[in-house]
């Protein structure tokens, strides 16, 4: 089944000016497009049937009615997403159910965490981390991930950051910490072991602690100083953590794209200095 939403924003600029207005409807009330007739929808969106019937080929489909019916599964797939009862993979489910399924619970959890984003709390983690002589990560199993990616990402602009791929050399990073430095503690569950254990020794070095998790009560957040929430919509029996990684980075490549825009007269020039070059002669080399 083709993807409607996507096709139109990627059609856009092409567009008509004709086509251009139904498109913006379309993006805007695709729940209330479902319930018109062709010449329903042409009315609504000051176009004509046959405008609409060209722009529904134009996006791959054969007529209305298939554009029709492809809109109505793909809405429905939406709902399907943000139902907590059906999150999980099914045994019966085909290929293209599941590709659907991990890419919307993956936007959902995307869209719910950008609303949970406090622009106050997040202005102040900014700031903090501005100001640290050091960033410290925490993370285990997945948020391991997280933890290393993002101090790649800000060792890049020559942020100084700390980081282990082993729980006891967090440990050693939680230890050496002061009040000059910032721990971003990232753990979805909020009660990860070793991650609070790093966490709660930085607390009593005097070192902020801000934490990337779960919109839940959790030890994790009460210890922190600062929380910066991911939505929650997976559950503890999921098969492996994945909307929740995706969140959580994205948190990540928020906090670390204001810093290079807060920074940027001394942030660029390094992006620029630290970019790997790739030959493209075929030789695959890396160029120094």
């Amino acid at each position: 089944m083709k993807n409607i939403l996507v096709r139109l924003e990627e059609y856009l600029p092409r567009a008509s000016e004709a086509e251009r207005g139904a498109i913006k409807w379309l993006m805007q009330s695709p729940e209330s497009a479902v319930d018109l007739s062709i010449q329903q929808l042409a009315g609504r969106t000051f176009t004509s049937a046959s405008t609409i019937i060209r722009l529904c080929r134009k996006l791959g489909f054969d007529g209305y009615k298939e554009f029709h019916k492809a809109l109505l599964y793909e809405l429905a797939v939406r709902r399907e997403a943000s139902d907590e009862q059906t999150r999980e993979i099914d045994r019966a489910d085909t290929l293209e159910a599941i590709a659907q399924k991990v890419t919307y619970r993956n936007i959902l959890s995307l869209e719910n965490t950008n609303k949970l984003l406090n622009m106050e709390v997040l202005s102040t983690c900014l700031e903090l981390i501005d100001a640290a002589d050091n960033l410290i990560f925490f993370g285990m199993g997945a948020s391991l991930l997280i933890a290393r990616d993002a101090c790649l990402k800000f060792v890049r602009v020559n942020k100084s950051c700390y980081f282990g791929d082993d729980w006891h050399m967090q440990l050693l990073h939680a230890k050496n910490s002061t009040e000059r430095d910032v721990v971003i503690a990232i753990s979805y569950s909020g009660v990860t072991m070793e991650t609070i254990k790093c966490a709660e020794i930085a607390k009593k070095n005097g070192t902020p602690v801000i934490a990337i998790t779960r919109f839940e009560p959790s030890k994790l957040v009460k210890l922190a100083d600062y929380s910066l929430y991911v939505a929650t919509i997976e559950l503890f029996s999921r098969m492996g953590a994945m909307s929740s990684r995706i969140a959580q980075s994205n948190i990540i490549d928020i906090l670390y794209s204001a810093y290079v825009n807060k920074n940027y007269d001394t942030c660029v020039p390094k992006i620029i200095r630290t970019h790997f070059s790739k030959k493209t002669d075929g030789a695959g080399d890396i160029e120094p």
